[in-house]
């Protein structure tokens, strides 16, 4: 294939399709890119048929830190697994792209975005989504494409809407919306906004619709240059066995699923399953496993959709509307920063609030802008909560996904570093589930913050969405459940607080999603939120006034930035002892900002008091306890500071004629002194206050000090 080059300009940026010059031994290749950001997409669809009761597409996306200039930190100095934020992207290809194969198609596909560049500019994730569907088509694949994706942002100044903002466009947006679909609807969602209303949110979907036609158009135009010949691929075709001794259980299975309780309606599903399985001849289930399987699926999908249609009535018995019972606790463990335990139904999740100094804020090594962040949220999703056995290790790709939305969802309502000088650590884990834990884990951290004693601008509560979509008859869920979820046609997540929406997330299987459909969605999950957020706030009504306890105390002074060396010290000699002869934490900024942390308040108050001596420039007439340090013939050394000595003159030391300073005064000893000048050079010259009698008694005694306090 020739090289073929498609330019655009959409909204005021540039953007180019290549192919036909990179990666040409793959399925179909393309680079996209916008700006300078040039993410390489290559699509490699295989030739063997599996069988598989699932369609098997892989999708990654590779960070490589020569896009943006710099090498890989740690030993090996190259990449290793994915960081969050590649995972993330990668699920962002996932989720549009899935959608458009056909059902039946059972050829692998593996999708491989790889970031040549990045500009810091330009996010890579909507080029690499582009990219992703530009691949697919000029490969020929059996894609109903094109497909894209765009970012939507919106100006505080002039609330005006910006596609694919740049980083600094969205440093001053209070939303960012990300959208994926075709240019008849969409099929992802993703956004976080400053408490923005439901009007604006949907205004700014519809606009992301129109937008993402206009894109999908740029695309077309690219593939109709290329000209790709189509994919020859089949339809995996059941025999027709399968389908009729399977069905009719139809009403067998109705009952099953009729069933309030998780585990029992599990058991009853269960059992029915192997029941019909065993009417199969060895021979056949072996061959036809996958096919069975599927159709079993099919079979449960069809009881539970046509249950929820026809009566309005769902598997568990509530109403459309109804949320599942709550059981909420705030303050469940002893001596954490911070917690809060949500209940909503069976499902059930334990965040876990932990603060720290800001220098605890995760670094991240990545091609993105973001250097360092100081609010983190982890979930946890381990086999016993859905009381399965399975392999536990490193968070799973729904796991980061889903402790994403929660942080995405918080990060909104967390005070300023100003006001709350604390890095923020959430965890939650999910101890039980039966669908929506991720909101679960939402509101579950807002209770840890607010235990914590974290002043979060108002509390946020979150809800999953449901549809039931058979033609033109829909059915919207509110708090929806895992079998719902899993057999339903949307999975439409929002968080907010009473104000406004925080974050949202939707991923869509149905066509045709209208506006008016999502404006229903939206209302009916602002009604559940309300009624959720009210519930939370009779466990914990305000924010902790005060840390607990055993959370660390942060102090926060400003120092002149001449007298940092003075508090560090030689390799750090200085911070380092009274660290460790106080236990607090201290950290200085390259300002003068330092901060000092400490579990008890005493430890935080001595170092504080230590960095102040240090800090401090004496003045003439200031009263000090001292300690001798050193003896000469004419005088002794006094620490007045950390950092200061004074001399006091040997005809100063006492009343009367003193032959010897070792006559009066030993090095340790304390003595109370006043400062009575300090010279061009620093020089502190003092005298005694309080002062004994010479020990021969020869002079007369020196006129009382008068007239100042003692700094001690």
């Amino acid at each position: 294939m020739e090289k073929i080059v498609e330019e655009f300009d959409l909204y005021g940026k540039h953007y180019t399709y290549q192919t036909g010059e990179l990666a040409k031994q793959t399925s179909g290749a393309v680079l996209a890119t916008c700006g300078d950001t040039s993410i390489l997409v290559t699509s490699v669809v295989s030739t063997e048929e599996k069988n598989y009761d699932f369609f098997p597409l892989t999708v990654d996306f590779i960070e490589k830190m020569y896009a943006v200039g710099r090498i890989p930190g740690g030993y090996l100095k190259r990449e290793a697994k994915p960081s969050d934020k590649a995972t993330l992207i990668a699920r962002t290809i996932d989720r549009p792209i899935r959608t458009g194969f056909p059902d039946g198609f059972k050829q692998e596909v593996h999708i491989v975005a790889t970031s040549l560049v990045c500009d810091e500019d330009n996010a890579p994730d909507t080029v690499a989504v582009n990219g992703a569907s530009a691949a697919l088509m000029v490969a020929g694949a059996p894609f109903a494409g094109p497909a894209s994706c765009v970012r939507i942002g919106r100006s505080k100044e002039t609330q005006e809407f910006i596609v694919n903002p740049t980083y600094a466009e969205l440093e001053n947006s209070d939303l960012d919306l990300t959208v994926a679909g075709t240019a008849d609807f969409i099929s992802m969602v993703e956004a976080g906004a400053e408490e923005v209303s439901e009007d604006v949110m949907l205004e700014a979907l519809n606009f992301a619709q129109k937008v993402i036609g206009e894109f999908c158009e740029a695309q077309q135009k690219f593939i109709d240059r290329v000209n790709p010949t189509p994919m020859e691929y089949k339809i995996h075709e059941a025999d027709p066995k399968v389908a009729e001794l399977v069905t009719a259980h139809q009403s067998d299975m109705d009952a099953c699923v009729n069933d309030a309780d998780i585990d029992s309606r599990k058991t009853k599903i269960s059992d029915l399953k192997a029941s019909i399985t065993a009417e199969f001849t060895e021979e056949e289930q072996t061959e036809w496993a996958a096919d069975i399987a599927a159709e079993l699926k099919l079979l449960e999908k069809h009881s539970m959709r046509e249950m929820v249609i026809k009566t309005k009535k769902r598997i568990d018995g509530r109403e459309i509307k109804e949320i599942r019972p709550l059981h909420i606790v705030g303050d469940y463990l002893p001596r954490v920063h911070g917690s809060g335990l949500f209940q909503r139904g069976q499902t059930q999740a334990l965040s876990i609030c932990t603060l720290g100094m800001l220098t605890e804020a995760q670094r991240v090594d990545g091609i993105e802008p973001e250097k360092e962040r100081r609010y983190m949220h982890h979930y946890n999703f381990p086999p016993y909560c859905t009381g399965e056995v399975g392999r536990m290790g490193s968070p799973k790709r729904r796991e980061i996904g889903h402790g994403a939305l929660a942080e995405r969802a918080l990060a909104q309502v967390l005070p300023s570093e100003e006001e709350f000088p604390y890095a923020i650590r959430v965890v939650s884990e999910v101890l039980e589930s039966n669908g929506s834990s991720s909101m679960a884990s939402t509101c579950g951290s807002t209770l840890a913050l607010m235990d914590a004693g974290v002043p979060i601008k108002r509390p946020v509560s979150g809800i999953a969405m449901g549809l039931i979509k058979e033609g033109d008859e829909y059915v919207v869920l509110s708090d929806i459940q895992g079998l719902e979820d899993f057999l339903g046609d949307m999975d439409f997540k929002v968080c907010g607080t009473e104000k406004g929406i925080t974050a949202l997330q939707m991923d869509n299987k149905a066509k045709g999603l209208s506006v008016e459909l999502l404006n229903e969605a939206l209302d009916q999950a602002k009604e559940g939120r309300a009624f959720i957020l009210d519930a939370m706030l009779k466990a914990i009504p305000e924010v902790r006034p005060e840390l607990k306890d055993h959370a660390p105390k942060i102090e926060t002074i400003k120092i002149h930035p001449d007298k940092i060396r003075d508090v560090i010290g030689q390799g750090g000699k200085v911070i380092k002892s009274i660290q460790e002869e106080t236990g607090a934490v201290i950290e200085i900024l390259e300002d003068g900002t330092t901060r000092i942390a400490a579990a008890a308040k005493r430890a935080g108050d001595a170092a504080l008091r230590m960095i102040n001596d240090i800090i401090h420039d004496p003045e003439v007439g200031e009263e000090f306890v001292g300690e001798v340090v050193a003896i000469k013939d004419f005088g002794a050394f006094v620490k007045l500071t950390a950092t200061k000595d004074g001399l006091l003159h040997i005809s100063k030391i006492a009343n009367g004629r003193v032959r010897s300073v070792e006559d009066v005064l030993d090095i340790g000893d304390s003595v109370e002194v006043v400062i009575t000048d300090i010279d061009r050079s620093g020089k502190i010259s003092l005298d005694r206050l309080n002062k004994p009698d010479a020990p021969d008694g020869e002079m007369k005694p020196d006129k009382p000090y008068e007239g100042f306090n003692k700094r001690r």
